[in-house]
């Protein structure tokens, strides 16, 4: 049986697939982990951009956005760069984060600018 804050997470992710499919992605992968570097919770391509999507969800009583860390971003940059690498992918990317608060979902492409 699996955690409470894990199934949290979980339907968050199902959320945002659905979210980024209505808007035109294709997902390639969800849960990608590249061991020692990280996990990125959604790969997914839109015409000729992959993105790489770090998932927030929460509570009302404080904002996920605050989980998108510098710590956090890093590990998501180093594991796009192993995925590209090992997938022998030269593609323009972006590093996104798509957030959910209750049932209002913000998607904010190249957080890293």
């Amino acid at each position: 049986m699996r955690e409470l804050p894990r199934l949290f997470g979980d339907e968050g992710e199902a959320l945002a697939t659905l979210f980024l499919e209505q808007e035109g992605y294709i997902i390639i992968e969800r849960n990608y982990f590249a061991r020692k570097l990280g996990e990125i919770d959604i790969i997914a391509q839109k015409k000729d951009t992959l993105h790489f999507i770090e998932v927030k969800s929460g509570k009302a009583d404080f904002d996920p956005v605050y989980n998108v860390t510098p710590a956090k971003l890093r590990k998501v940059i180093n594991s796009a760069h192993y995925y590209m690498k090992s997938k022998h992918i030269d593609l323009p990317f972006s590093i996104d984060a798509l957030i959910i608060r209750g049932d209002e979902v913000e998607f904010i492409e190249n957080v890293t600018l």
